[in-house]
């Protein structure tokens, strides 16, 4: 087998580049206690670029620590910079036998001597393998590496660290699926498993996957998770099978504790794609993994997706995430700019509520609002979020090609009644409520003429069709059901 060890000039070179890339990720305090006196002191390459470092540690509790805090920041920093998987081993001895400290830029921890601080060459002087005990030993620093630790292991997953449950707000549209995310989270594989979280664009169902892995490795740092879409899902296997490595790929979905599977609606029609995860999902729910999927509907609604897979997701817990009500948008304007370090009253936030109807949409003005505070030395006001929305939501609306029949269609079939009963000159409550609204969305989203609209409606005329505008217009900014019906009706022509 082909093996090479580098020489300790090489591997001081190397190990001295590492601490270039820790010392950005870690804390002064972590890096100057853990790191300077744990250095890396041989290296070897082996064939198949893979390569194992030895870490060696003045003393065991050092040993310990390293490997239990920092194993993962050291060695994705080692794989950064020699361009190979490495395997991390660690020994006690001394580990400046055969080398020197690296010689590096960063400013240590600064000693002092009867609260006199010493000049800096004094300090230099210093051997980094003796930190002083009340640094090795404090909460802040154990704190400070374990929380380096924690952000590392989050973004080698490939979640959000800012989408946790105490950033996810609430209301009667998405408490459930906020519950069973919770449950999940706290009991992986043992409570709703799979969980299948569906809805449209926007509705936070991506927010509640993060947040239940950010908990769970909070909970649990050694949990191995796997986190990915439906697409990368697909890539991954045809990357497997280009490159024979399909066992690679089975050993890294198939001994996930949580797999998580964004917009699985994707590997829908793709034979060999559900072969593998049908096999890879049975293998997880075989052996108590959990499994999170998030779909934009529900699985009987994907066409083209096998129905052994249909039939095991409805086994588990299907929750339907609706639009996000007025109040609730509101309420994840004031959480996203208190996120971005905005601060804006609760009437600015009804402003942007009222014209943007998804979190993920709301995001994005929030960013904006923030581009023009910092960038441009603006002041928030409603006269700037109203220039920002004018732009930003005409820029971000999807454009509806559906057809006026569609939309009698989609409304009759959302308020349960026939479609000829919308067309007729019955005034029952309920059925002048589903008409003004086919008429509102024809003259929004279709951008139709009154009298061409008043003409799908018994021959109306178009002041009539004007009346029903501007009713549905009115109440639309008050009105929290009838919002959230029109978001659900578009949703659906959206798809068509």
């Amino acid at each position: 087998m082909y093996s090479q060890i580098l020489s300790p000039e090489e591997t001081q070179a190397i190990w001295q580049e590492t601490c270039g890339v820790l010392h950005k990720t870690l804390s002064p305090a972590v890096y100057n206690t853990w790191i300077v006196a744990n250095p890396l002191t041989t290296l070897e390459l082996q064939e198949k670029d893979v390569a194992v470092a030895t870490i060696t540690s003045p003393t065991a509790f050092h040993a310990t620590n390293v490997k239990k805090n920092l194993h993962a920041q050291i060695q994705t920093a080692l794989n950064q910079v020699v361009g190979r998987t490495t395997t991390l081993q660690y020994e006690v001895g001394n580990p400046y036998a055969t080398s020197q400290p690296p010689e590096t830029s960063f400013t240590p921890i600064t000693a002092t001597v009867s609260g006199v601080e010493q000049p800096p060459e004094k300090k230099q002087q210093k051997s980094p393998q003796s930190p002083r005990v009340e640094d090795l030993f404090s909460e802040s620093t154990m704190q400070s590496a374990a929380r380096d630790r924690l952000q590392s292991i989050i973004k080698k997953v490939g979640l959000r660290p800012d989408y946790t449950f105490e950033t996810f707000a609430v209301s009667s549209s998405n408490e459930m699926a906020h519950a069973a995310a919770t449950a999940v989270s706290n009991r992986p594989g043992e409570a709703y498993n799979p969980l299948f979280l569906y809805g449209g664009v926007g509705v936070g169902k991506t927010h509640l996957m993060h947040a239940i892995g950010n908990n769970i490795l909070h909970n649990n740092p050694e949990a191995t998770l796997v986190y990915c879409s439906g697409e990368e899902f697909t890539n991954d296997i045809v990357t497997a099978i280009r490159t024979k490595k399909a066992s690679h790929f089975k050993q890294k979905f198939r001994s996930a504790d949580v797999l998580f599977i964004d917009d699985i609606q994707f590997i829908a029609g793709k034979n060999a794609v559900q072969e593998e995860f049908f096999h890879t999902f049975n293998t997880l729910i075989k052996q108590s993994s959990q499994v999170v999927l998030t779909s934009d509907r529900p699985p009987h609604e994907i066409n083209l997706l096998e129905d052994r897979l249909r039939s095991r997701f409805e086994a588990g817990l299907m929750i339907d995430i609706g639009q996000p009500s007025f109040e609730l948008r509101t309420a994840i304007c004031l959480v996203k700019a208190k996120a971005a370090h905005l601060n804006i009253s609760i009437e600015i936030a009804k402003i942007i509520a009222a014209k943007v109807e998804s979190a993920r949409k709301i995001e994005g003005i929030i960013t904006s609002i923030r581009s023009e505070v910092e960038l441009k030395g603006k002041q928030i006001s409603a006269q700037l979020i109203e220039s920002i929305l004018q732009t930003e939501v005409i820029k971000q609306k999807p454009r509806i090609t559906a057809s006026p029949s569609d939309v009698i269609k989609v409304v009759a079939s959302h308020y349960r009644v026939k479609q000829i009963a919308i067309k007729g000159k019955s005034r029952v409550k309920n059925l002048v409520t589903a008409r003004h609204t086919a008429m509102y969305i024809m003259k929004d989203e279709l951008s139709l003429p009154l009298a061409e609209i008043g003409k799908w409606f018994s021959s109306r005329d178009h002041t009539s069709v004007l009346h029903a505008v501007n009713k549905i217009t009115g109440q639309l900014s008050e009105d929290q059901v009838l919002q959230q019906d029109v978001a659900a009706i578009r949703t659906t022509l959206l798809a068509k």
